[in-house]
């Protein structure tokens, strides 16, 4: 009876121990994933009970994706790298790449026990190396010489009480291709693309034209068009519309923001939001407080605090090359253990650090459409009471540092912008099912099909500015 009785305590304790595993095994494998271990962590999810398997289909597709992604960015063996620096620094020594690795300016991995390096480390390098300073500081003031030319543009026209000014009229065309065969004949593509969405700088919003029925989303912080096709076979499939929209530059100098501040309402709903946490990437905690009471040096008054977070993360750090978003748990983290980051993630440290010293501060994001560049691009906003949101283009301002314009990026944007996110991570509309190829931002487009994501490398999309006229007011 006493064996009996052990027998079954044992096997209610070993039903237990499964169950519990069952019930915590997204934890289990991201802790596979964080120590690199991508092979048992997929073998592990292969062995889960077909309910679970079933039950979390899209979550397992999820992780699997990440770890495909990862892969995908880190392609690099370490013998290429070194191969690509002596073929530029023909002297470089071991000692000088190992030390590179430890401070973190050639980023790398060791997946399933080889190590891998990014694939735009030896890129990066050139721009984080203190030895290569000089080449670097160039550029970024030919960076600057062009961006001044914006400025100056701008300021020949007079403000509003708003701080607008420069008023354009954009038509552009925007549009996606999802490669021949991508899916199979007859199934159907799910597509979403970008879209401005009016504020107080972008009105008289208009779709022109679209080679296909166009649903617009509701209820979503990514403004998208929606269309759907049946692919057909060793077809291309082509989504294509044209909108325009009135847009202008805004700045507020500081002065004025010092004149017109009031305290802030702190039992405001908008307040609260916008000063508390968004996981995973706007986190406050006790070191984030920490910091930024450290940046701001006893500094009280919110528009002066808000500028010395700015100034100090466009000098401390540069502008490189990024990861997958969707590859990264928490950017503001990231950006300080690596020392560097592009402009989205420079925006959520700056919006962390700002909420932590109880300054509400709000993501945007969309296309910074320049005469001499077009490209995805993220800012951030910040809010002063008595004046409203306040645009922020934290990684525009690292070209500033120590100009006369260091301060028009810390409250200012230039006319050459189309806003279509006003946060991060939100679904989608209509819902996607699938992880999205950029699950943080949106910019050049999401496209599915039922059995899973398609990722970057089966479409390509393109935004093309037909035009911009000044608008006389």
């Amino acid at each position: 009876m006493k064996n009996y009785r052990t027998i079954l305590l044992a096997i209610v304790v070993l039903s237990a121990s499964v169950m519990m595993a069952q019930s915590n095994w997204v934890s289990q494998v991201e802790d596979m994933m964080e120590r690199g271990e991508f092979k048992k962590a997929e073998k592990f999810m292969q062995t889960l009970p077909k309910k679970v398997r079933v039950a979390e289909e899209v979550r397992i597709d999820s992780l699997n994706t990440i770890m495909t992604r990862i892969r995908k960015d880190f392609t690099m063996t370490p013998d290429e790298g070194k191969k690509l620096i002596k073929e530029k620094m023909p002297t470089v020594s071991d000692e000088q790449i190992a030390k590179w690795k430890r401070t973190k300016k050639i980023e790398y991995m060791i997946i399933d026990g080889q190590e891998w390096w990014f694939r735009k480390s030896v890129r990066n390098l050139w721009l984080l190396a203190d030895e290569l300073k000089e080449n670097h500081d160039a550029d970024k003031m030919e960076t600057y010489n062009i961006r001044r030319k914006y400025y100056l543009e701008a300021m020949q026209s007079p403000a509003d009480e708003n701080g607008l000014r420069d008023w354009r009229h954009m038509n552009i065309t925007f549009y996606l291709d999802v490669n021949a065969d991508a899916v199979p004949a007859g199934e159907t593509l799910r597509v979403w693309m970008p879209f401005p969405y009016e504020n107080i700088r972008q009105k008289n919003i208009k779709l022109e034209s679209s080679n296909r029925a166009v649903t617009f989303s509701e209820g979503s912080k990514h403004h998208t068009v929606y269309m759907e096709a049946v692919a057909e076979k060793g077809k291309p499939t082509h989504f294509e519309y044209t909108f325009s929209y009135d847009v202008a530059e805004r700045h507020i100098c500081q002065q004025d923001l010092l004149a017109l501040l009031e305290p802030y309402n702190t039992e405001s709903a908008e307040y609260k939001e916008f000063t508390g946490n968004y996981p995973p990437h706007i986190i406050i905690t006790d070191d984030t407080r920490a910091l930024a009471r450290e940046i701001v040096e006893g500094e009280t008054n919110p528009v002066l605090q808000a500028s010395k977070i700015f100034d100090w993360i466009s000098m401390t750090y540069p502008w490189a090359g990024a990861r997958e978003y969707s590859t990264i748990k928490n950017m503001p983290e990231y950006v300080m253990a690596n020392g560097h980051g592009d402009c989205g993630q420079v925006a959520l440290m700056y919006i962390t650090l700002v909420r932590s010293l109880g300054i509400p501060a709000r993501w945007e994001s969309g296309w910074m459409i320049h005469p001499d560049e077009v490209n995805w691009h993220d800012w951030a906003e910040t809010y002063f009471e008595g004046i409203g949101w306040v645009p922020t283009d934290q990684s525009f301002g690292r070209s500033a540092v120590g100009t006369p314009m260091n301060s028009y990026y810390t409250t200012g944007i230039d006319v050459y912008r189309m806003a279509s996110n006003e946060s991060i991570g939100d679904k989608l509309s209509p819902e996607k099912k699938y992880i999205r190829s950029e699950t943080v931002d949106f910019q050049p487009g999401e496209v599915e099909w039922r059995k899973g994501n398609l990722y970057y490398d089966t479409w390509k999309s393109h935004l093309i500015v037909n035009s911009r006229e000044k608008i006389k007011r």
